[in-house]
């Protein structure tokens, strides 16, 4: 079978109807609210929000399948000169209540010039309020099983990749204990085919609810101080500062006259900033920011 973009786009319309079904189930009260919307200057996509669950405060689960031209910033950051684009993917951003959860995003992309220049992009990353370290390293162990499964060399290269691009250079600490990320995977670069490419993204996405639910049911009936909660709203901060200031996902949607609502979706609900904040010598507070670094070895 011929890969095409629109049977990736199919797939990936799939995963995401996967994927909102595991969510509910594993918050048990919300239901994810669905809006469908067209990008002016061509294609759209489903936009599904959850709110004020049982354990997922926010949470969006987002598929899209856009075409048109590309800006000329977009073609200078790409290296291209050609003009028509589309893309298409799943971009997943969950916000919990309890600060003993965490933060996780997830995104598969394709995106296409040509019958030549097309590759293929994504990952998952982990964004701990308090890094429990037994729950980092599972988290990472599942990246590294769905990664081997694929390429004996993509777990250490994307690990390796994602500490680099969660890092917020102007605090000099990582968004979280990172995980996968890698971009504009082609079969000469991999060595595999784009068939291959593409089933590596859909693995990965299918490993999502499976790794979450564990981490959340783990986690979810830990009680919690107000002073803990302030904690969670000042790593919130941290995870808008990244999103609006590096993330290139949210840069490309700004730019190609993506859908608002459906780009900002990865902020929470609620987020706090306090001047020079200084955790506790010897606190949870401290410990978590110790390990909020890269090239920390996850798994044994």
């Amino acid at each position: 079978m011929t890969l095409t973009k629109e049977y990736i786009a199919q797939t990936y319309q799939t995963i995401q109807d996967e994927i909102t079904k595991g969510l509910e189930d594993l918050d048990g009260k919300a239901t994810f609210q669905e809006e469908i919307w067209q990008r002016e200057g061509g294609g759209g996509g489903r936009t599904r929000i959850i709110q004020q669950g049982d354990i997922l405060e926010k949470g969006g689960v987002n598929f899209s399948a856009v075409h048109g031209k590309l800006p000329e910033t977009i073609k200078r950051a790409f290296g291209v000169d050609e003009e028509d684009f589309f893309a298409t993917g799943i971009s997943i951003v969950i916000h919990p209540y309890n600060p003993w959860v965490p933060i996780i995003h997830m995104n598969v992309r394709y995106f296409e010039l040509n019958e030549q220049v097309r590759w293929f992009g994504g990952g998952i990353d982990l964004t701990p309020h308090y890094v429990i370290e037994d729950d980092a390293r599972f988290f990472h162990q599942m990246m590294k099983n769905v990664c081997d499964r694929h390429h004996p060399d993509f777990y250490r290269d994307f690990k390796t990749w994602a500490d680099n691009y969660f890092f917020i250079k102007h605090r000099q600490e990582t968004r979280g204990v990172g995980g996968v990320f890698y971009d504009k995977l082609t079969p000469a670069k991999t060595g595999l085919t784009e068939e291959g490419l593409f089933a590596f993204s859909c693995d990965l996405a299918r490993t999502f609810v499976p790794t979450y639910t564990e981490i959340v049911e783990r986690n979810r009936s830990k009680k919690f101080s107000a002073a803990e909660k302030d904690w969670q709203l000042l790593r919130r901060g941290r995870y808008v500062e990244f999103n609006l200031v590096y993330d290139s996902g949210t840069r490309f949607g700004l730019e190609t006259n993506g859908r608002i609502e459906s780009i900002l979706m990865s902020l929470p609900a609620q987020a706090n900033w306090a001047y020079d904040f200084k955790p506790l010598p010897g606190s949870l507070e401290e410990q978590t920011l110790s390990l909020l670094k890269k090239d920390v070895n996850w798994v044994v």
